[in-house]
């Protein structure tokens, strides 16, 4: 099974092996929302809009998710999902590499003159955990122009997907206009998506706010 992290990196990609133009302050919070996600589907940490609180401290054996999960293991204070985003922030450019060296690992991806580019043509991902996935970006515009049920997974990756502004880098205006009222019902599905995704938006929303005011130049 693929992480979030992983797959929002193979959804930003193109045919070109080239990433679409997501800002980085916004693909850093998408990473890193996508960690806390994965931890709170493995039952390591639960989240509300308010806290986000340690469920089971065990490592996963994961090299992505053990880290972020060591740091909320040991702190002594209880803290909002916006909280763990910033501090897990930090860490996005090493989750990156990681994901990155994964999928190349699994050979999903491969590195070529500087691109990253598709191993497999199939829509399926090769052969992980004894089962072939299908391919990120099929499952999600599957859920977002058809009324087929999404699963948990897909739902994460909507809502991460949303608070990131991806969808206005992979769909066209008029494809995001048709989807608008899906991409809402779908992110609804998903109490800790939604928590983690107004986070998202809260943190960019306060940065806006500072940059105006001049408390950043």
């Amino acid at each position: 099974m693929l992480r979030f992290a992983e797959e929002i990196l193979l959804l930003m990609l193109d045919d070109d092996g080239k990433f679409v133009g997501v800002p980085d302050r916004l693909l850093r919070y998408g990473l890193a929302g996508g960690v806390l996600m994965d931890l709170a589907l493995e039952n390591r940490i639960d989240t509300d809009v308010d806290k986000l609180v340690l469920v089971d401290s065990k490592p996963l054996g994961d090299n992505l998710l053990d880290p972020v999960l060591a740091d909320i293991a040991a702190s002594s204070e209880t803290h909002g999902a916006r909280y763990w985003i910033e501090h897990v922030v930090d860490r996005a450019e090493d989750i990156r590499e990681t994901a990155i060296d994964r999928l190349v690992e699994r050979g999903i991806l491969k590195k070529e003159e500087g691109q990253f580019l598709w191993v497999f043509r199939s829509r399926r991902y090769p052969i992980i955990d004894g089962t072939a996935e299908r391919e990120v970006k099929l499952r999600i515009m599957e859920v977002l122009f058809s009324d087929m049920i999404p699963s948990p997974r897909d739902v994460v990756i909507i809502n991460l997907a949303h608070a990131c502004n991806l969808f206005k880098e992979i769909l066209s205006s008029r494809e995001l206009a048709q989807a608008a009222d899906r991409i809402d019902q779908v992110r609804k599905l998903d109490l800790i998506g939604q928590a983690m995704s107004r986070a998202i938006s809260d943190i960019e929303l306060s940065l806006t706010l500072a940059v105006e005011r001049g408390y950043y130049m």
